[in-house]
């Protein structure tokens, strides 16, 4: 047979698979037991294959838990995915994927997973995996097979025996005697009830995986979820006692219910209590369990003349009633029955809903006479179930009082004999809840219920209350212990005692039974003035905690809109919760009390946050409900505008607040720690380092490191205004996490921009406090955990060095070893990385953001200037901070402490800190490698400041290589500056710069590159050059290319720009060339001149190339990146021999005498009108002319003015002895000419205009290019001749393609490709190594 269960929405199903799966993601230990289970189960499977591959996939998961690096959690995650989804039907790969996809953030998806091992193995699931998330998924939509199982089991019972003697059958009614209803038991009903439990059982299994697709097609359903209809259940049809078959009905139970999902018990208007349609015996009857679940106790009622108004637990009548001969007082059935509606009650609950129609109560017909209040439960009218006991006084199995009563892992209470029978039966679950027990050995007798029982026996030796939970048993209590005396003053204390406790029973009654929403205000506001009033010993509290009571301040909650009975109802709760935990639990059953509350709160209910705070809600939940904002907001304001509390709402906001800003989900932090700045609550939380409470300090230490980590510019805010002194007392007696927290809030503070602030927060954490900081601190280092240990080794060590080092101290040897040793272990990569960053940190300059500075330092100490995005944020920071500028003071104190710090870190055992470097240079993470190769960087430069200790052997022998390594194959320029500073400084060792030296072949490549970025690379150079006899070996020349262009006639000019070289070929034509490594590739050739192209220049700008033509035109071109495009054509009126181009006139030689002048608008001039100039070169505003008579010459442009640096020759036998090329590089003019006087070359200082060299060769230069350490000379013949540029002698000589003459020459930008051009129309290149 089939019935249909009911809906479920999917936000309803993604809550409670997500709280299961975040605690077994909090929870190492349960973690690895779900795993193991899982696995014996997968082990018989699968192969051992694929066992291995399981583990190593669970192993990668919990490395990625526990690694505190997103890139390591990241790859960790990303390889256990690979491994497990080609796995994805086993159990247990559906588990730890579905953790894994949670940790993605992939919630619906993790669920899907989840409840696929629902499917998978329904029962392993439900009785070890996850028994909580059963009961509150999938036990509402199995009620039908509950009700079917307990109708077949009671049918069975009830059928005759042979034994009559032992119990009778009356109306349906079986009644047992005692503990013998198990052991007296024939062998037929045994078998059947055995062939019933393994049926029920597969019922079970097959309906819990019909449900679980259901929830997987509401989670992955793209329609709405009302679309998707409630899973039929299949239950089997079983022999009643005649044999015949009966189709089992199961009809759906109608409850009538609150919209909020609540039962009312105040406003309620039904006349009938939460009645159950399980079976169509009639008698058979439904009971609701009162304590411990929320449900009202006012169903007390007078019996009517109508059988069917009567209350639930009235319908059996007096003829049916047993006499106390000790014959049970109902069937087997019927208890049965009860206990089963009793989960359903429990279950169905928090679902429940009540249209506004059903709210207005008929009390007179609910309670019975108006005069019959709840206070009189004591003494219960006639005919109201006498001699009945409690529910939770009875044994379900015997029916009977308890004798001995044992309690169960499920939580269910029975008599010892009784449970002790059904376990011999061979029955190894639950009578009631059917679960699996862990363990059938019968725990100690709970001596709580029994001494409950004892006293109710005592007060009830005649009469039975009903089943109902009066909320004055207490009171009476509380009332009876105060002893009655005869003084006086006695007599009158008395008497108010018992005027209060009475005026506070009426109150609790108007609250609890009123069905007028005012007089419930009024009661609450009342027993809220009482409860501020009282000062005579009277348990208030003990009489407020019952689950009615709480039940009745959240129905004000819901229900009220007067801000005044708000605040007491949410002041009277959070005073009762604080002192009774049940209270708490009662209130945290129900879902939507917790969001009531949280919704008050957000509404402008500041007190309810002390309330939110004892609920203990998620931190995900209370992000998304509670918002940041709105517990920033109740943490700002003012306290005399609040109601006086147990707990201050400013204290309860700012833990809660510090709950979720320490949330393991990033996004939730962030969001946390951003509305901190935007809410402006830095300085009132500052303030709470000051609270009398420690754990209210704690909140704000947690807080404010965070937002230090996120936003660092709040660190002199924080310094500047919090007062240390009561953190330091803290920190004496704090838990090992507190003390993690407080010292990584020491050491973020102590990250100023200013190192004398930074030093007096050092000196005041080492010198006050209850106790010794250091020796705390000493203790922490020692037992911590090894990924806390560098950051407390770190603040040790700096509090160790506010004074001189001396030679020994026992707080610099254990932080420099924990250092190093965290340094050195690969087992924990959270720790190494830690490490790294804490020496890094050590060299003590940070900016204002609180970010390390030791790379910038030692760029600018190469001459490297800061990126201007780096200048362009310090300039913004100074425009709202200009007390950040950096003083002679702090300047000072920076170079004192650096040198105090790395003086005790490369002393430390003979400098065994380069060699724990040298190993982290060569990790594969990105991070650890780096922050190790600036620590090692900075190190060794600090040896050339230092004393020599005798390390620099160890620096030498461990980093060298590493540094040469990271010069040549670095991708990042300023790493390879810093390499450079390095070597530099091994030059500065006795034995450095003979090894240094051996390496120049190596190391030259990559220091030519450094040129243009650090002066200090031209430093090396010449050191290395210098020392380098065979200075042949080290310039080595590799031809890359020759390249035919005679088609095009002369190769009359080149020029490189970026990673293109342009050539100007004498039929008119430019090529435009790809240069990529060592290969050119043509990508563009253009005619546009009509004549020869004589001349390529690049704009000052680098934006533009001209061209100069003797086609007397100059041409624009815009360079693409593919091609170039004309964009513009000056007609110059002369032929263009040479062009010279500035951002406003160009200059060229022409024919005629003197250099032509034109701006760009169109005036024009001619300089040096009496001298024929033959080449130009042009720097700074100043042109330099090489003439035909051998002159050299310099002309201002500015102001016309003529320099002469060469006086010229008169022509000899009528020959001229022109300067063919002139090139400017550094401080140098260098000139070609003929050999007039024996030197070709001559080189002059260009603002002294000395001559300071010359060079002597037998070629007739024609084109000349100069680089940093080399001149290359080409002209006549078939050979371009290299010079050193320093040493002025001939190194080597390159053989061109043909036997003509050298027409032109250009170097890269880089000073590693040399070309040529031809007079053949030849192009030829060679790559400097």
């Amino acid at each position: 047979m089939t019935t249909t269960t009911t809906t479920t929405s999917s936000s309803h199903i993604l809550r409670h698979t997500s709280d299961f799966i975040s605690g077994v993601l909090s929870q190492s230990e349960l973690r690895r037991h779900l795993a193991a289970t899982l696995h014996r189960e997968t082990t018989s499977l699968c192969s051992q294959t694929t066992l291995r591959q399981l583990s190593l996939a669970s192993d990668t998961i919990e490395n990625a838990i526990s690694s505190s690096s997103t890139s390591i959690r990241t790859s960790s995650l990303t390889l256990a995915e690979k491994l497990l989804l080609p796995l994805s039907k086993l159990p247990l790969s559906s588990f730890l994927l579905s953790l894994l996809l949670f940790l993605w953030n992939r919630h619906v998806d993790s669920a899907v997973l989840l409840l696929q091992i629902f499917h998978s193995n329904p029962s392993l699931v439900r009785s070890e995996i996850a028994p909580v998330l059963y009961d509150h998924l999938f036990s509402l939509h199995l009620l039908p097979v509950f009700r079917w199982f307990d109708e077949h089991r009671t049918r069975i019972l009830s059928e005759s025996s042979s034994d009559a003697s032992d119990y009778s059958i009356t109306e349906g009614s079986v009644v047992l005697p005692c503990t013998k209803l198990l052991s007296r038991m024939s062998e037929d009903q045994a078998s059947k009830l055995r062939e019933l439990e393994r049926e029920y059982q597969e019922a079970i299994d097959q309906n819990c995986r019909v449900v679980a697709v259901y929830f997987k097609e509401v989670l992955t359903s793209k329609s709405s979820e009302a679309s998707i209809s409630p899973p039929l259940l299949t239950l089997k049809s079983t022999e009643d006692v005649d044999g015949g078959k009966n189709k089992e009905e199961i009809q759906e139970s109608q409850m009538s219910v609150l919209e909020n999902g609540r039962y009312n018990p105040i406003w309620s208007e039904r006349e009938t209590s939460i009645e159950f349609l399980s079976s169509t015996s009639s008698s058979k009857s439904s009971h609701i369990n009162y304590y411990p679940q929320r449900v009202s106790p006012r169903i007390l009622k007078r019996q009517k003349s109508s059988k069917d108004s009567a209350p639930v637990y009235m319908k059996s009548t007096s003829e049916n009633r047993p006499s106390l001969d000790g014959n049970l007082s109902s069937s087997s059935d019927s208890e049965a029955e009860s206990e089963d509606d009793d989960k359903n009650v429990a279950l169905l609950e928090p679902r429940q809903s009540q249209s506004h129609e059903q709210m207005q109560p008929n009390l007179k017909e609910f309670r019975g006479s108006p005069e019959y209040h709840m206070a009189e439960y004591d003494n219960p009218p006639p005919g109201t179930a006498k001699n009945m006991p409690p529910k939770d006084f009875v044994c379900p199995i015997t029916s009977n009082i308890f004798d001995d009563p044992v309690t169960l892992e499920t939580g269910q209470t029975y008599e010892r004999k009784a449970i002790e029978e059904w376990f011999k039966t061979g029955n190894s679950t639950c009578p009631i809840t059917r679960q699996k027990l862990q363990n059938t050995q019968l725990p100690k007798t709970n001596y709580v219920l029994k001494r409950l029982i004892a006293s109710w026996k005592e007060h009830n030796p005649n009469s039975v209350p009903p089943p109902c939970e009066s909320p004055y048993e207490e009171s009476k209590a509380v009332t009876k212990t105060i002893k009655v005396s005869t003084l006086p003053k006695d007599v009158v204390k008395q008497a108010t005692v018992d005027g209060i406790i009475s005026e506070l029973r009426h109150a609790i009654n108007n609250l609890y039974m009123s069905d007028i929403l005012e007089e419930s205000e009024m009661a609450v506001l009342h027993i809220e003035k009482l409860w501020r009033e009282v000062n005579l010993g009277v348990d208030i509290h003990s009489m407020l905690s019952k689950p009615p009571i709480i039940n009745g301040f959240m129905e004000i909650l819901f229900n009220s809109v007067q801000p005044r009975v708000l605040r007491a109802a949410v002041f009277l709760l959070a005073e009762t919760g604080s002192r009774d935990h049940s209270v708490i639990q009662t209130l945290t059953r129900v879902d939507t009390d917790v969001e009531c509350i949280m919704a008050l709160f957000k509404k402008g209910l500041t007190e309810a946050v002390v309330l939110l705070y004892l609920l203990k809600p998620s931190t995900t939940s209370l992000a998304e409900m509670a918002t940041p904002e709105s517990l920033l907001a109740a943490f700002n304001k003012e306290e005399e505008n609040l109601v006086p509390m147990c707990l201050k709402p400013k204290t309860a906001a700012l833990l809660l607040f510090a709950q979720v800003i320490g949330s393991s989900e990033e996004r939730i932090a962030l969001s946390a720690a951003k509305c901190v700045f935007s809410e402006k609550a830095i300085g009132n939380i500052v303030a709470s380092l000051e609270a009398e409470w420690a754990e209210e300090r704690i909140a704000a230490v947690e807080i404010l490191l965070r937002c230090m980590q996120e936003d660092g510019t709040c660190r002199n805010t924080i310094a500047e205004k919090a007062d240390l002194s009561p953190i330091l007392e803290s920190f004496t007696g704090a838990t090992d996490v507190e003390c993690l927290k407080i010292v990584q809030f020491f050491s973020e503070l102590i990250k100023l921009n200013r190192r004398t602030l930074n030093e007096q927060i050092l000196r005041f954490i080492k010198e006050e406090g209850p106790f010794s900081t250091m020796h705390t601190l000493l203790i922490c280092l020692q037992t911590g955990l090894q990924d806390q240990c560098p950051v407390m080794a770190g603040l040790l060590l700096q509090l160790d060095l506010l004074v001189e080092p001396r030679k020994m101290s026992i707080y610099r040897e254990e932080a420099i070893d924990t250092l190093i040793s965290c340094l050195r272990n690969t087992d924990f990569p959270a720790a190494q990385l830690a490490a790294a960053h804490t020496i890094m940190s050590l060299q003590g300059r940070f900016d204002f953001s609180g970010k390390s500075l030791t790379r910038e330092v030692l760029l600018k100490r190469a001459g490297v200037d800061r990126s201007p995005g780096y200048l362009e944020q310090v300039l913004q920071i100074n425009s709202f901070y200009p007390e950040t500028e950096i003083t002679p003071e702090e300047e000072k104190a920076a170079d004192d402490w650096e040198r105090k710090i790395a003086s005790v870190l490369v002393s430390h055992e003979f400098g065994i800190v380069f060699e724990a470097l040298a190993d982290g240079i060569n990790s594969r993470n990105p991070e650890l490698r780096s922050a190790c190769f600036i620590s090692a960087t900075w190190l060794v430069y600090m040896l050339t400041i230092l004393p020599d200790t005798g390390v620099q052997g160890a620096a030498r022998v461990c980093l060298l290589k590493q540094f040469i390594t990271k010069l040549n194959s670095a991708k990042d320029i300023h790493d390879r500056v810093l390499s450079m500073i390095a070597l530099n400084s091994f030059l500065h060792f006795p034995d450095g710069f003979h090894d240094l030296t051996s390496y120049t072949k190596d190391i030259l490549k990559g220091l030519r590159e450094l040129k243009r970025i650090s002066p200090l690379t031209s430093e090396i150079l010449k050191v290395l050059v210098e020392e380098n006899e065979s200075k042949s070996d080290i310039w080595i020349h590799k031809e890359l290319i020759r390249v035919d262009c005679s088609e095009n006639g002369e190769v009359l000019s080149l020029i490189f720009f970026r990673n293109k070289l342009f050539s100007g070929h004498s039929d008119g034509t430019i090529k435009v060339w790809m240069v990529k490594d060592t290969s050119f590739h043509l990508l563009q050739e253009i005619q546009e001149h009509l004549k020869p192209v004589t001349s390529l220049v690049i704009s000052e700008s680098g934006d533009r190339l001209y061209s100069g033509s003797l086609d007397r035109t100059a041409k624009v071109w815009s360079v693409g990146k593919a091609a170039i495009h004309c964009v513009q054509v000056h007609d110059m009126k002369e032929q263009i021999h040479n062009l010279i181009v500035t951002d406003s006139i160009s200059c060229f030689t022409a024919q005629g005498a003197g250099v032509k002048v034109q701006s760009w608008n169109g005036e024009s001039k001619v300089l040096n009108s009496n001298k024929y100039v033959k080449c130009l070169a042009h720097v700074h505003g100043r042109l330099y002319c090489g003439c035909h008579d051998s002159s050299v010459q310099e002309i201002n442009l500015d102001t016309g003015n003529v320099s002469t640096i060469q006086s010229g020759s008169k022509k000899l036998l009528g020959k001229a002895y022109p300067i063919h090329a002139l090139q400017l590089h550094g401080e140098l003019i260098y000139a070609a000419g003929s050999s007039l006087d024996g030197s070709v070359i001559k080189m002059w200082d260009n603002s002294s205009y000395r001559l300071v060299g010359s060079l002597q060769t037998g070629l007739e230069v024609r084109a000349m290019a100069v680089s940093s350490e080399l001149i290359y000379l080409g002209g006549k013949g078939v050979a371009v001749e290299i010079w050193d540029k320093t040493k002025h002698n001939k190194l080597d000589t390159l053989q061109t393609a043909t036997n003509s003459r050298v027409l032109c020459m250009s170097l890269d930008r880089n000073e590693e490709i040399l070309v040529i051009g031809t007079s053949d129309g030849q192009i030829q290149a060679w790559r400097v190594n």
